[in-house]
């Protein structure tokens, strides 16, 4: 493994014992840098591998929706690495409570943990290293380029970010080695985990639709054989019609970390399309989505008013007296009570089966801006909303899609009109000449 992907969090001198790999946002066996990184040390050591996960009661608005889909593919993983001779355990509970508990009782030598820019997440390790004194080491498995390395800072935008994550895809392209059976065998029990009634007393249903993707490593791997196939020759001219089926139906796997995003790339580079209809994904997939944990890393404010660029701010400051024609609630929003049948439509898509079409997201958040009293009340609702009903919600591409629709972040100023300044406009009458409106709303009413 490219040592580039590795942080060392904490080093110290290390007692004989079991290497712990615990699992949060790369939650796959195959083509994971953490797992195999992880395993590389046990075997040097000749020790036993365990993986953990921890099992929080709640989790920024999650529902019943997004923990089944990922308990279910939780189910499906500690199969595999059960077969794998590696124990998976599941705690429930904070991990600062928990986490450190562990591994005193199991005298962990050492920690892997996943990279993750979320504030939480980061709040989560350093509440457990303030728990215990075990080495511990950060892997980014879930972007191509590590986060920290590609950049030292926030990018200003896709074109800086593209130019230095560009010329380093080469290296970080590199094949996964195999995850092999453990040759060392864990001592003791591991409890088995009560899966059928596990999930109960986890999270509370908002009234979502039980539609969705099916969960879990086979199911990713199945869906993104089929975009292959049948969806990427298709791709950068079907991508932007909300009434085509034209998107890869990939996010909710890469956001659980079912799917890996590095081996998505490599496969789409290996496809035999020719390059310009290859371009307009990898783009999405690579600059996009590592532009985003880019922006959540590197600006603590990333969810808030304080984190848009400074002209935007000022922008928007300009135009908080103007008069707003329409006012929703947030309950009156999440129940798609708006005049825009359009605007409904996208918002009943997403309770219904847990995704919006990525270029209804951009209408859905910037008309939030426009029908709240502020922005400050606008970014709290679209993120809520986000967070509650779509299954790749709580993700660093949800919060820089809103703060990008809202706050103008990673793009720049446009003329300037009334409650927006000089954030960029959307409106019906755009969307209308770019694809049928009554076609999607009809489409939408009978999912």
């Amino acid at each position: 493994m490219l040592r580039e992907r590795l942080t060392q969090i904490r080093q110290t001198t290390r007692h004989r014992g079991p290497v712990l790999y615990w699992m949060s946002r790369d939650q796959r066996v195959e083509d994971n840098w953490a797992l195999l990184y992880a395993q590389e040390m046990a075997i040097a050591d000749k020790s036993p591998l365990a993986v953990l996960f921890c099992l929080v009661p709640a989790f920024l608005d999650a529902t019943t929706r997004q923990y089944r889909f990922m308990l279910e593919g939780l189910r499906a993983l500690s199969v595999r690495l059960d077969k794998l001779g590696i124990p998976f355990f599941l705690l429930r509970g904070e991990p600062a409570q928990l986490l450190p508990r562990f591994i005193a009782e199991k005298r962990i030598a050492i920690c892997i943990t996943d990279f993750d820019p979320l504030r939480i997440k980061r709040q989560w390790k350093d509440d457990v290293l303030a728990g215990t004194d075990t080495a511990f080491v950060e892997i980014d498995a879930h972007n191509i380029v590590p986060c920290r390395f590609v950049s030292q800072r926030q990018e200003y935008g896709a074109y800086t970010l593209r130019k230095k994550i560009s010329p380093l895809l080469p290296r970080f392209l590199d094949e996964f080695p195999p995850t092999v059976r453990h040759p060392f065998e864990w001592s003791g029990t591991t409890p088995l985990v009560p899966w059928d009634d596990i999930l109960h007393p986890v999270a509370t249903d908002a009234g979502t639709g039980n539609q969705g993707p099916a969960p879990g490593e086979s199911a990713a791997r199945k869906n993104l054989r089929t975009f292959l196939d049948t969806g990427l020759a298709f791709y950068d001219t079907s991508r932007n019609n909300p009434i085509l089926d034209g998107q890869s139906h990939l996010s909710a796997y890469l956001h659980f970390g079912h799917l890996s995003a590095q081996r998505v790339a490599m496969e789409v580079m290996r496809h035999h399309l020719p390059w310009p209809s290859k371009a307009p994904f990898l783009e999405q997939l690579i600059v996009r989505r590592e532009l985003a944990d880019n922006f959540c890393y590197y600006n603590p404010s990333y969810d808030s008013f304080t984190g848009f660029p400074e002209w935007a701010r000022k922008t928007l400051d300009e135009h908080r007296q103007d008069t707003r024609w329409y006012l929703y609630s947030g309950n009156q929003l999440a129940s798609a009570e708006t005049h825009d049948g359009l605007w409904n439509a996208a918002q009943q898509e997403m309770v219904k089966t847990g995704r919006m079409h990525g270029y209804m997201r951009m209408y859905w958040a910037k008309k939030i801006l426009e029908w709240t009293e502020s922005p400050e009340a606008a970014m709290e609702i679209a993120i809520h909303l986000n967070n509650t009903y779509e299954l790749d919600g709580r993700d660093p591409n949800g919060y820089a899609g809103i703060a990008w629709s809202i706050g103008g972040v990673h793009d720049r100023p446009w003329k300037e009109r009334s409650i927006f300044g000089k954030i960029r406009f959307m409106s019906y009458n755009g969307c209308r000449s770019k694809f049928s409106v009554n076609t999607y709303i009809e489409k939408v009413r009978l999912l």
